[in-house]
């Protein structure tokens, strides 16, 4: 009978467990091959603030360090805005000279109007196949704008990896042509 009663309970329990599931995560991931050597590569995508000088939908970025609101820890925040009008608010995490990477974070503001919610990015560059070629790779991970499941269009799942999708297929391409002196 006591095994009865905890098969019961637990039956019981299980669908509304399924109906406590969240949003799902969403991930975008574009690797691209640079005809230019690791730590030139490296050098540009590192400078937080340099955005402005190579992605083409970038109208202004302002730095600057504050407090971040987590940890207290005095961290590099940039804002910027876009041709299209969107903007953003982003923190630096971490910057690893050793890995080549660079982590970053767009902040929940009034000041975002990209249609995702904690969003967090990763740049990494590694060398290529010859040493005068790099492999970048940008990965973003992030719920839609109303990190709901029944998002309203614009704000759910296709809007956010649309935007996320533009806006690091922008970037890529820029970072290429730069570097590539083209």
């Amino acid at each position: 009978m006591k095994k009865f009663l905890l098969m019961f309970t637990g039956l019981c329990i299980l669908p509304m467990s399924v109906l406590a599931h969240g949003p799902s995560p969403q991930k975008v991931v574009k690797e691209i091959v640079i005809k230019a050597e690791p730590a030139r590569v490296w050098a540009l995508v590192k400078d937080f603030g340099a955005i402005g000088k190579w992605h083409p939908d970038v109208v202004s970025v302002k730095t600057d360090t504050r407090a971040d609101a987590e940890t207290g820890v005095e961290l590099l925040h940039r804002e910027v805005v876009l041709k299209n009008g969107n903007g953003f608010l982003e923190k630096l995490r971490e910057v690893n000279d050793a890995s080549m990477k660079v982590d970053y974070k767009m902040l929940e503001s009034k000041e975002s109007t990209i249609p995702v919610s904690n969003y967090r990015t990763v740049i990494q560059v590694k060398p290529g196949v010859t040493p005068q070629e790099s492999i970048l790779t940008i990965t973003a991970r992030f719920y839609n704008k109303a990190n709901s499941m029944e998002a309203p269009p614009g704000s759910d799942n296709p809007a956010a990896n649309k935007a996320i999708n533009e806006l690091y297929d922008a970037a890529m391409t820029a970072l290429k042509a730069v570097l590539e002196g083209q």
